[in-house]
């Protein structure tokens, strides 16, 4: 008999081969996901998606290829340690081109070709770059400048790179800055909260064909969160070893016991995040007043406030989707209809292509600096902005700058951003 019979399974739950089948959708996840789909709705769509080592990044953009429509053709390269010249080889390769022994300037001429061709029959072209932060300095310049073949109206290829946190500081280099400018959204995952790793085990339980709780006793969770830290791979891992001991033993359930039994096989210690940046961001959050947010927006109808949102720094989306951060439920609302990414100097409202679009007053808007007070109409609901930066300098509160000191202000604004 095998552990899936013994306990009542019909596949194994913690496998390690990414399967979007098994994917559990914390609010980052689903955040990361619209952030990648989002490259289908803007026309110079160039997204980055970074995330420690078992975060979660291959599985999602196998989710978001399962559902590309037909009018997507895309690429996906994550063979990295390339020079210039084989990258786009590689690139060319994935669109079904035979592009060898042929010179750089013949391959980007193919490219440009291609990619001009697919734009006249009404197709969408992505190229997803997996194990991104393996990516010479050459190659990512390379990219910027496959970045802007155009038509006389817009851009026709859509970029996301996905990597491991070095992407991040690779990106920051000064030398790559006109890269940077040509990238939309930035998004870095983080591990999952103590919370999302107990749904994310019961989660694929019940995709494994497990019916019921019961099969990790409640005493489990914590010590697999200590050990793995949230990482859903070493989630997977853990409990993977856990189940084989529980079965070599003829339990009917994983207990305690059984999770510090794989611990020891695994020879793992407590985990510690490389980056500290989930812990630090609670920390922080937890220190600061209300005040700390930058941005306030009431949804209303009809005159009616239906609900108040504040924000720190940062990037939200608006739209009838209920991953959102601002949800409005209408059927004039797109399912992601439009951005809001408050900077030190206010906020600007984006629109991201949606079907009924953005309007200030009777003029319509594609992007536009929110001034406080400002309410902008998207279908019969309105989205009234306040700075709420204003606000404290008119009650003279303090900012979150003078509540943490400056270098703790300097690292949570950098955190929150890159998410």
């Amino acid at each position: 008999m095998s552990y899936l019979q013994h306990f009542k399974l019909s596949e194994q739950p913690f496998r390690l081969t990414p399967d979007p089948d098994f994917i559990y959708w914390s609010k980052q996840h689903a955040r990361a996901k619209a952030y990648m789909e989002s490259t289908i709705w803007l026309a110079d769509g160039f997204v980055v998606i970074t995330g420690e080592i078992g975060s979660g990044k291959t599985t999602l953009l196998q989710s978001f290829l399962s559902e590309v429509e037909d009018n997507v053709v895309y690429a996906v390269v994550s063979q990295t340690q390339l020079t210039p010249t084989q990258f786009l080889q590689a690139v060319l390769t994935e669109f079904g081109f035979k592009p060898f022994n042929m010179r750089k300037v013949e391959l980007l001429d193919m490219l440009n070709m291609f990619l001009i061709e697919q734009y006249s029959n009404g197709k969408k072209v992505v190229l997803i770059v997996d194990e991104a932060q393996n990516l010479s300095r050459k190659v990512l310049e390379e990219i910027r400048m496959i970045s802007g073949i155009e038509t006389h109206k817009e851009k026709v290829l859509r970029i996301i790179l996905a990597g491991q946190p070095e992407l991040r500081d690779k990106l920051d280099a000064p030398s790559l800055k006109q890269l940077v400018q040509r990238v939309r959204l930035r998004f870095h995952l983080l591990a999952l909260d103590r919370r999302e790793t107990e749904e994310y085990i019961k989660h694929r339980l019940a995709v494994g064909g497990r019916e019921g709780d019961g099969l990790f006793t409640d005493g489990c969770f914590d010590i697999i969160y200590r050990f793995s830290g949230g990482v859903p791979r070493l989630i997977n891992t853990l409990c993977d070893t856990a189940l084989l001991c529980s079965f070599a033993d003829e339990k009917a359930s994983v207990d305690e016991t059984d999770v510090l039994s794989a611990v020891d096989e695994l020879n793992w210690k407590e985990h510690v995040s490389d980056t500290g940046i989930y812990e630090k961001l609670q920390q922080v959050q937890q220190r600061l007043p209300a005040s700390a947010s930058v941005t306030q927006v009431a949804v209303r109808s009809n005159g009616e406030v239906l609900s108040e949102h504040t924000f720190p720094l940062g990037r939200v989306i608006v739209g009838r989707s209920p991953d959102n951060e601002i949800y409005v439920k209408s059927k004039f609302v797109s399912r992601h209809h439009a951005q809001l990414v408050s900077d030190e100097n206010g906020c600007v409202i984006e629109d991201l292509n949606s079907t009924n679009g953005l309007f200030l007053g009777a003029k319509q808007i594609k992007k536009y600096r929110l001034r406080d007070g400002d309410v902008v109409s998207l279908g019969v609901h309105e989205l009234v902005y306040h700075d709420l930066r204003l606000t404290r300098q008119e009650t003279g509160g303090p900012d979150a700058d003078q509540v943490l000191g400056s270098d703790e202000a300097d690292d949570q604004d950098s955190a929150v951003n890159e998410q």
